[in-house]
């Protein structure tokens, strides 16, 4: 990697606390960018030599590569922090990526199921194994908290106040929060605990502190997460995401319809902004505008 990059990544994270996952995005986005320029250049431009007409350049490669403008406005934010951090450190005189803009934002409303659809989803899992007892609490969590996909991951066993009815989640930037749980999803952990001793019991090295564990006995990964709720949520839905953002979708969406305070659902979320928690808004007002285009003799 880029000793200018890496020097980046180490001040994002000291100062700014950024995921792994993040850190990684972004040391992705700025070798893209590096291998762009040594093959527009023929090895000729650095990072440290880039000028503005290089990253319009750049931009548009992606664009007509098909990428979508969301993405590649996410690439040009990853640009316009990493010269900002060399201009502030006198390693460039000026910031080329400053007056580059951006691409405008594609809204697009989230997939989220209908109460209906999420009630046959916490079904699915066999209850008579310890994977379907497992994967019948990760669902259950993730519908009844909202939580995000590493944070469920995250979870340690120090994290649940099941008799409160709390979990200490460790959001973005390291903040933590506390989420309430419902009865039903509650009642799901503790069974879930009950056998969590047959994921430990043949494990080299259990991980005692994880409460979500694989079939080796260690945490478990986001990626067999992310496999496990893409099998259940294929069963019920024709929803082109698959992915476990669609319970947390869910989630804020069927509060919102049910009147909760967009506040509250804001700080369920571990949202910084109470613009990113809107969009759910909008979500349901096309809801309203369904309900209403079928039911309505006038619509």
């Amino acid at each position: 990697m880029n000793p200018l990059v890496q020097q980046f990544l180490k001040s994002l994270q000291a100062e700014r606390n950024y995921s792994d996952f993040t850190l990684c995005a972004y040391g992705g986005d700025l070798a893209q960018f590096e291998e762009f320029l040594a093959a527009r250049s023929g090895g000729a431009v650095s990072l440290r030599e880039a000028k503005k007409s290089h990253i319009r350049a750049f931009l548009s490669h992606l664009t007509a590569q098909g990428m979508s403008r969301n993405s590649v406005g996410r690439k040009l934010a990853a640009l316009k922090s990493f010269y900002r951090f060399l201009h502030r450190k006198g390693i460039v005189k000026e910031n080329p990526a400053r007056q580059v803009r951006s691409p405008k934002y594609q809204k697009k409303l989230p997939d989220f199921l209908s109460v209906t659809e999420a009630l046959e989803l916490l079904e699915l899992p066999d209850s008579q194994t310890p994977e379907g007892i497992r994967d019948r609490a990760i669902l259950e969590v993730f519908y009844g908290t909202g939580i995000r996909l590493r944070e469920l991951t995250n979870l340690d066993m120090q994290d649940l106040d099941l008799h409160s009815r709390l979990i200490r989640v460790h959001g973005k930037g390291g903040k933590e929060r506390l989420v309430p749980i419902g009865p039903k999803a509650s009642r799901s952990i503790k069974r879930y605990l009950e056998i969590r001793k047959e994921f430990l019991a043949h494990a080299k090295n259990p991980d005692k502190d994880a409460v979500f564990l694989g079939v080796s006995g260690r945490r478990i990964s986001p990626r067999v997460v992310q496999r496990r709720v893409a099998h259940y949520l294929r069963q019920i839905s024709s929803a082109t995401s698959l992915s476990p953002h669609v319970l947390r979708h869910t989630f804020a969406t069927h509060l919102l319809n049910a009147g909760a305070d967009l506040e509250a659902v804001k700080d369920l979320l571990g949202h910084s902004s109470l613009s990113t928690t809107q969009i759910y808004t909008h979500v349901s007002v096309e809801q309203l505008k369904r309900v209403y285009k079928q039911a309505h003799p006038r619509a």
